[in-house]
């Protein structure tokens, strides 16, 4: 899935990032330049346009996230950046968070799959190859949530309980409460997405994960409008599967869904949040596609980077497949601790480019970037974090050698 391949020259934000981010950023664009230099010979060219926001916008123009940045990335539609500070229990919230909300890039898109020569804690880590797609906009990264002790938090409290006969917050004198929106529209726009994908891709299984025993109607309701959209589809889910083995046993079954795959339909299922992180350990090749919403999708897509080597190497996007817009991203933290170093390992952003190239539709950068750094990693070029000894300037050097 890709927008409408943009001109010759076209012009990219970028955002250093805090703590690690300009270090790992500067690299990388060595690296999109000389891939785009290669690919074409002169003929194409990206312009970059640097943007402010974290820390470093905080420090030059006293806001988190100007309003120059988010117009630039309106007017550009497409940027990547690195790495941004959030601290935890006060001050502003999360500028990626805001980010996304503001250009409404509804879907954070991690694809995850494992390169030789990185060391993984699994058996296996050569089994895990999906993507998944994070809904980006709802759940409880909306930011609805009122402090404890607060005015505005017993009077929502009090809303509960007289209006709703809520009595069960356990101590309603002292809790915080937060809000948790899921939408028919937000759920099947992210699910639709994902399903795009698949088809684009080739791919067999889409998965719906979801915590719906629970919490029935926000993330039942995420499962239950997952299932609409694969109707729209025709796709073959799983009921379907159960049903046919209900009546004429496993096998039956089987052959029903080996058919329907033959034929080019997708095969869609749903698995409980929990279980979920038991199967992509146990049995990861299973899956394919993952939609899921924004909190399980935090959780899930940290979780299965570590499965192949760790979150340096995750890339991610946050894309509106509607509007065009997209912000890539390196997935990572900022590292202060080895701020200045050498140290950084910038894979994460340039996977990242890697997706804004095949999204743009310069496929061509893409391949050139992904097959150096592959060879660069199979060949034990690793930065120090991977258990290596380049450092961060050696290590994309080396990836512009194998170019």
């Amino acid at each position: 899935m890709a927008i409408d391949k943009l001109n010759n020259n076209p012009t990219i934000g970028y955002i250093e990032g805090d703590g690690i981010g300009a270090e790992i950023t500067m690299q990388a664009l060595k690296v999109f330049d000389a891939a785009v230099a290669k690919a074409y010979d002169g003929e194409k060219k990206v312009d970059w346009l640097a943007l402010l926001a974290g820390e470093q916008a905080f420090e030059k123009v006293g806001e988190y996230l100007p309003e120059e940045t988010l117009a630039a990335i309106r007017k550009h539609k497409i940027a990547i950046k690195g790495p941004l500070g959030t601290p935890v229990g006060k001050g502003f919230r999360s500028v990626n968070v805001a980010l996304r909300q503001q250009l409404d890039l509804y879907a954070c898109v991690r694809p995850v799959a494992y390169f030789a020569g990185i060391h993984a804690p699994v058996k296996q880590p050569e089994a895990v190859d999906m993507t998944i797609f994070r809904e980006n906009t709802e759940d409880i990264y909306a930011g609805i949530e009122f402090a404890a002790g607060t005015d505005e938090v017993m009077k929502l409290v009090g809303i509960l309980a007289e209006d709703f006969g809520v009595d069960k917050i356990r101590f309603p004198e002292t809790s915080a409460i937060g809000v948790k929106p899921v939408s028919v529209e937000g759920t099947k726009r992210l699910v639709r997405a994902a399903m795009a994908y698949a088809v684009a891709q080739g791919k067999k299984r889409v998965t719906l994960v979801h915590k719906g025993n629970i919490m029935k109607f926000t993330e039942g309701g995420f499962r239950q409008w997952g299932y609409e959209v694969a109707a729209e589809y025709d796709a073959f889910t799983n009921e379907m599967y159960d049903h046919i083995k209900s009546v004429g046993g496993k096998q039956a079954a089987e052959n029903a869904l080996e058919r329907a795959l033959a034929a080019g339909r997708i095969y869609v299922d749903d698995v409980i949040a929990d279980n979920f992180l038991q199967q992509i350990l146990l049995n990861p090749e299973r899956f394919d596609v993952v939609a899921t919403l924004n909190l399980n999708g935090d959780y899930i897509s940290d979780a299965l980077a570590a499965q192949v080597g760790g979150i340096g190497i995750a890339p991610g996007a946050n894309i509106n497949y509607d509007t065009g817009h997209a912000v890539f991203e390196a997935t990572h933290g900022t590292a202060p601790d080895i701020v200045g170093m050498n140290l950084a390992n910038p894979s994460s952003f340039i996977l990242s480019g890697v997706m804004m190239f095949d999204y743009i539709g310069w496929s061509e950068v893409a391949v050139l970037i992904k097959a150096a750094l592959a060879k660069t990693l199979a060949a034990g070029e690793l930065t120090t974090d991977l258990g290596g000894i380049l450092g961060t300037d050696a290590f994309t050097d080396a990836i512009i050698t194998n170019l």
